[in-house]
């Protein structure tokens, strides 16, 4: 019997030290396999989840972000429970979130959230980007070491989205503290009301409340009194959602993102030097982070409004398809010897760290130019970056714990010596 037969991905905190073999398990059985547990059917097929993921007519995203946790607070019933779902929203934890919105809901509210990452926002937030990072990084460069997650890449993912946003500086401390470097869901008995954002939430319509009576010329001005593209003006809730979801992608994607690609550049000397002199092939590493190392393990779950065939395996109503990109992203139909690190790959930007169709991660360029600025100023104020022996092992055994999370790939923690420049 294999070991994978009974495994659950969703209770199982040992698939998650090191997920690829349990991929591949799941590959060999078809671009699509029913799980034995929580009725869930997962994708690892490249061109079957790029139709999933385009696929907004016959599945709902009212479960993607937590899945099967908890269960449908319905029966489904008939053919097509499109009116189920839409009856029941609001009774389901993430209902109300922009990741769960179906159309039209969800391209009205996108639209907000697309005017906000304008070209010329986004470019003077890189202003603060590289001011930050250099910040981050100055504050450990003489003690020559850092924890990575701690000290770099989580106050950057966090500190970024709010100065995106325009929160005031006088808030980013508390920013800190409500959000966690380091959330898990593996094994929380409480994980269906678990909601790391609640005091989030809370804070930031303080301030949306504030800027609808009080209007200043700041950008947190403009996103409390931007329209929907009817003309209307969304709850203060509504904006509310936007902006926490900007904060829940930046630690769900460019926190991993930082900490691994660092890990990889550390246990890669050569690799780590090239880039240092080729400083023009930094974007190209980071795609092909996004793919080797996805920071999603699931993008999102889908659940079947109608009956549907994934690959060879029929989709009742009411079932939940689970896309798992650190599958996809290492299929070799798609990517040749997909296991191995390659900046040079032909097709670099086909994975699908950011998902596709309408539901792709509106952050992307965001995630992207926090990590080639964070490396380039690394590259800039340091000689050398090496993984911490004492922390983490010799090179021929090195010792990482990965988050317990069923959709996330990140490290806990990586420490890392270096001399400074």
């Amino acid at each position: 019997m294999n070991k994978f037969e009974s495994a659950d991905w969703f209770m199982d905190a040992d698939l998650h030290q090191n997920p690829y073999p349990y991929y591949e398990y799941l590959r060999a059985q078809g671009p699509a396999v029913r799980l034995p547990q929580h009725n869930v059917v997962a994708v690892t097929d490249y061109d079957e989840a790029l139709r999933v993921f385009r696929d907004n007519e016959h599945y709902s995203l009212v479960q993607a972000v937590r899945g099967p946790f908890p269960p449908l607070p319905f029966k489904p019933e008939g053919e097509d429970i499109s009116a189920q779902i839409e009856a029941h929203r609001d009774h389901m934890p993430s209902g109300a979130l922009i990741m769960s919105m179906d159309p039209p809901q969800h391209t009205a509210h996108r639209s907000l959230l697309m005017g906000l990452i304008t070209p010329r926002r986004l470019k003077e937030n890189e202003d603060f980007i590289l001011r930050l990072a250099d910040r981050q990084i100055g504050s450990v460069i003489e003690r020559g070491s850092m924890e990575v997650v701690k000290d770099l890449s989580h106050p950057l993912a966090t500190l970024v989205v709010a100065d995106l946003l325009g929160l005031p500086e006088g808030f980013h401390q508390r920013l800190l503290e409500m959000l966690p470097a380091t959330p898990t869901q593996i094994g929380r008995k409480e994980s269906s009301a678990y909601n790391p954002l609640a005091a989030l939430d809370a804070g930031i319509a303080e301030y949306i409340v504030d800027r609808r009576t009080t209007p200043k010329d700041d950008v947190l001005t403009g996103l409390a009194q931007a329209k929907f593209p009817d003309g209307s003006t969304p709850a203060v809730h509504e904006v509310v959602n936007i902006a926490s979801f900007l904060f829940a992608a930046g630690q769900d994607t460019t926190v991993r993102l930082i900490a691994m690609a660092i890990q990889v550049l550390g246990d890669s000397p050569e690799l780590q030097q090239t880039l240092r002199n080729h400083r023009e092939r930094i974007p190209a590493f980071v795609e092909e982070m996004l793919r080797f190392e996805s920071p999603s393990k699931v993008g999102g779950f889908r659940l079947a409004k109608v009956r549907m065939k994934v690959g060879n395996v029929d989709v009742a109503p009411g079932e939940l398809v689970m896309l798992m990109l650190g599958a996809v992203n290492r299929d070799p139909s798609r990517f040749e010897r997909p296991s191995e690190f390659n900046i040079d790959r032909p097709n670099l930007h086909d994975h699908l760290a950011f998902g596709r169709g309408a539901h792709s991660c509106a952050g992307a360029p965001l995630a992207r130019a926090e990590g080639r600025i964070a490396l380039n100023r690394l590259f800039d104020r340091t000689a050398d970056i090496r993984i911490s022996e004492t922390m983490h092992g010799p090179c021929n055994a090195r010792r990482y714990e990965y988050l317990q999370r069923y959709t996330g790939r990140g490290l806990k923690q990586l420490h890392v010596e270096f001399t400074p420049a």
